[in-house]
C-alpha cells in the first residue's frame, strides 16, 4: 500500500509539474491520443504510476470527455439530430480510448462461461470475442447512445454536453475503486504491474470528481437530484464490481475495470435522464 498523497497548501512547482507529467501519462494510458512528451517529463513511454495518477484521474476522465462533447456540438450545429449527433459523440469516444473500456467490458461479461477462477482468468486473456462479450457490447452501446440522445432531446444540447462531461470523469473515477479496494487477481497482468492506490488517494479523487459533476451540473442547471444520482450510481456502480470482481476472481483485473467504467457510465446518464422533465 502506498503511503498517503497530502496536497500542500500553496503547492510548490514541483506539485504542479507532478500533476502534469501524471495528468499526461493517465491519457495515453486510458487513451490514443497523441500527447506531447512533456520538457520536464523522464519517462514518457513508462507504465503509469497508479498511487501517483489517482489523483488525476477525474480531471483525465473530463478531457477524454471533451472530444467526445465537442463531436456531440458539431453535429448539433449541422442540424443532424439528437440519435445521430449521440451516435457520433459514441463513436468518437470508442476511438480516442481504442475501445480501451469497451474491450474490457467484452472480455469481462466472456468470462462468466466460465465455471472456475482460472478459466475465467484464462477466458478473459482470450483475444476473441464470445457471444456473450458480442451481446455486451452491442447492449452497452445501444445504451450510452439513448441515454445521451434522449438527455439531450429532453434537456437540450448544452445538457448532453455537460453530462457527457460529467459521466467521463465520474465513470472513470469509479473503475479506479478496483484497483483501491481489491488486490490483483494475477501477478503477470497490467493491473499488478501499475501499482495499487492508497484509499487516501482514491477518496481525493472521488471528491474532486464529486466536485466536477456538482460544478458542471449547476452551469447546466440540472436538478440536483440529478446531479447527485449521477455521483451515487457511479460509485453504486463501482461498489458493485468490487463485490462482484472479489467473488469471480478473488481480486481486480483491468478488463473489469473497463467494465466498471463503461457501467458506471450508463448509470450516471440513465440516472440524470430520470430526473429530467420534457
Amino acid at each position: 500500500m502506498s503511503e498517503p498523497i497530502e496536497m500542500p497548501r500553496n503547492p510548490p512547482a514541483g506539485f504542479w509539474r507532478a500533476a502534469a507529467v501524471d495528468l499526461a501519462q493517465a491519457l495515453r494510458f486510458y487513451s490514443r491520443l497523441p500527447v506531447p512528451v512533456l520538457p520536464f517529463e523522464d519517462n514518457a513511454h513508462a507504465l503509469p504510476d497508479f498511487p501517483r495518477l489517482a489523483r488525476v484521474l477525474p480531471l483525465a476522465g473530463l478531457l477524454l470527455g471533451a472530444l467526445p462533447a465537442l463531436a456531440l456540438a458539431g453535429a448539433h450545429l449541422l442540424a443532424l439530430g439528437p440519435w445521430l449527433s449521440a451516435i457520433l459523440a459514441v463513436a468518437t469516444a470508442t476511438v480516442i480510448t481504442g475501445a480501451f473500456h469497451e474491450d474490457g467490458l467484452a472480455d469481462t461479461a466472456d468470462s462468466f462461461g466460465g465455471s472456475t477462477r482460472e478459466r475465467r482468468l484464462e477466458i478473459m486473456r482470450d483475444s476473441r470475442i464470445g457471444s456473450f462479450g458480442a451481446s455486451a457490447l452491442v447492449l452497452a452501446l445501444l445504451l450510452r447512445i439513448a441515454a445521451l440522445a434522449n438527455v439531450t432531446a429532453v434537456a437540450g444540447w448544452t445538457a448532453g454536453i455537460l453530462a457527457l462531461l460529467i459521466a467521463a470523469s465520474l465513470s472513470r473515477t469509479a473503475g479506479l475503486m478496483l484497483l483501491v479496494f481489491l488486490p490483483p487477481a494475477r501477478v503477470d497482468g497490467a493491473a499488478y504491474a501499475v501499482g495499487q492506490p492508497s484509499r487516501e488517494s482514491f477518496w481525493l479523487a472521488a471528491g474532486l470528481a464529486a466536485l466536477i459533476a456538482v460544478f458542471l451540473g449547476l452551469a447546466g442547471r440540472f436538478p440536483p437530484s440529478g446531479i447527485a444520482l449521477m455521483i451515487i450510481l457511479s460509485g453504486f456502480v463501482g461498489w458493485g464490481f468490487v463485490r462482484l470482481a472479489a467473488a469471480h476472481l478473488g481480486g481486480q483485473t483491468g478488463d473489469v475495470a473497463g467494465a466498471t467504467q463503461q457501467v458506471a457510465e450508463i448509470a450516471a446518464m440513465i440516472g440524470l435522464l430520470t430526473t429530467l422533465q420534457p
